[in-house]
C-alpha cells in the first residue's frame, strides 16, 4: 500500500484502530474462556457460562470472530458444563 496518497494514509490509520479494537475483544473472550476453564465447581460453572457465551456473541456480532467460530466456541463450553455438570 502507497504511504503517499490521503485515501492510503486514511486506510492505514482506519487499519490501525480496527486492529487494536479487535484485540481487545479477542483478548477479552480469551480470558473469559480460560477463567470458564479454571472453574470447578458446578454452581460456578452455571454461573459462568452466561457470561461467557455473553462475551463470544458480543465479539462475533462485531465481527471480531466468524459467526461458526462463535457457534463452536460456545458449543464447547455447553458440552464442557454439560460434563462437568453430570459428573
Amino acid at each position: 500500500m502507497s504511504k503517499r496518497r490521503a485515501a492510503d494514509k486514511k486506510h492505514l490509520r482506519q487499519s490501525i484502530k480496527r486492529n487494536q479494537r479487535n484485540r481487545s475483544y479477542k483478548s477479552r473472550v480469551r480470558t473469559v474462556l480460560k477463567d470458564f476453564e479454571a472453574i470447578t465447581e458446578t454452581d460456578k460453572i452455571r454461573e459462568a457460562l452466561p457470561k461467557a457465551i455473553s462475551e463470544v456473541d458480543k465479539a462475533a456480532a462485531k465481527k471480531v470472530f466468524h459467526k461458526n467460530k462463535a457457534a463452536r466456541l460456545k458449543s464447547r463450553l455447553a458440552h464442557k458444563a454439560a460434563g462437568e455438570t453430570a459428573a
